[in-house]
């Protein structure tokens, strides 16, 4: 089975060499996103990986005239992918998964961070100013905490939380039976108006884009906490902005935002970024954000690279898979 990689990342490299010297498949390695151009050299290729590469139908359509049968992301979010168009043509499409253990911690990490204002603390220290004005925290044991979606890294927050004694609410188009003890579920609209901190936990799609806007943000408590490690596009930047800037946010955890495609993950100290929202809204002292790195950890990486290669095999073999 020929394999085309595509996006390697130098952390992953070591995963790859080793899944070639276990001789289970045949791997051709590149550093570029997979575009159309280059879906045109898949001649003798069975299937493709990917992280970012925006595969359209003409991409696909491209992919399918060569030859390739099995498309799979080393990511858990598939929105780069038209995976209905993939599908519809005979391509079969299957993510990645990982423990949710990291991003879930680093979850809490985010709120931890908002709740005691550690942005304005290091930059207080960085130019030895100890004063503590402004800096009056809360304990996390006293919030309502949201949870918005309960798959395998909300229902991992959902337990963190538990240990912390703050009453969760969670949501979620089916509910689990085991978090029944540690989660109130409830509506969207209760989740709105009820949490002090709100975490999402769900897939993009077009009924969850700009799931936080003007009318959602309108709903909730004066000062919420807002917290996202799944998609930026869930957020609408513009509001998240205007939140801020009248106070109705007391604080942002982001790990992801909006149009971060060539800009996380990159070295860009040099560049001028055009993107002039994100320069603005990461200058709030009550906004934290990193550059995407919730999942970032040695475990997951190599689950992400594995699982992404042990899919394709599936498929080929005719065995189950993560289908999408």
């Amino acid at each position: 089975m020929r394999i085309a990689v595509f996006e390697v990342k130098d952390w992953e490299e070591q995963y790859f060499c080793q899944a070639v010297a276990s001789g289970r498949y045949t791997l051709e390695l590149s550093e570029n996103k997979l575009t159309a151009d280059l879906a045109g050299t898949l001649e003798g290729f069975d299937a493709v990986s990917v992280l970012e590469s925006a595969l359209d139908a003409e991409v696909l359509d491209i992919m399918k005239s060569r030859g390739i049968r099995f498309i799979t992301t080393r990511t858990t979010g598939y929105d780069q992918i038209n995976v209905a168009y993939a599908k519809s043509i005979g391509l079969k499409v299957a993510n990645a998964l990982y423990p949710s253990d990291a991003v879930a911690e680093f979850t809490i990490l985010l709120m931890l961070l908002s709740l005691r204002h550690y942005k304005a603390s290091l930059y207080r220290v960085a130019t030895n100013d100890y004063s503590l004005a402004g800096l009056k925290g809360k304990e996390l044991k006293a919030m309502t905490v949201g949870v918005v979606g309960t798959g395998g890294i909300g229902s991992c927050v959902v337990r963190l939380l538990a240990g912390f004694g703050c009453r969760v609410l969670a949501y979620n188009k089916s509910q689990k039976p085991d978090l029944a003890a540690l989660a109130e579920y409830t509506d969207m609209e209760s989740i709105f108006r009820q949490s002090d901190i709100i975490t999402f936990h769900i897939p993009l799609t077009d009924q969850t884009r700009h799931i936080v806007n003007d009318a959602s943000l309108a709903k909730m408590k004066d000062g919420v906490i807002l917290i996202n490690t799944a998609r930026g596009e869930l957020m609408d930047t513009e509001a998240l902005i205007a939140g801020v800037e009248s106070e109705k946010i007391g604080a942002l955890g982001l790990d992801v935002f909006e149009e971060e495609r060539d800009i996380y993950h990159r070295y860009r100290t040099t560049d001028i970024i055009k993107n002039r929202n994100m320069a603005y809204l990461r200058q709030f002292p009550n906004v934290v954000m990193t550059q995407h790195m919730a999942f970032f950890t040695e475990t997951n990486i190599k689950s992400m690279v594995c699982d992404s290669l042990d899919n394709l095999l599936k498929m080929h073999e005719g065995q189950g898979y993560h289908e999408i």
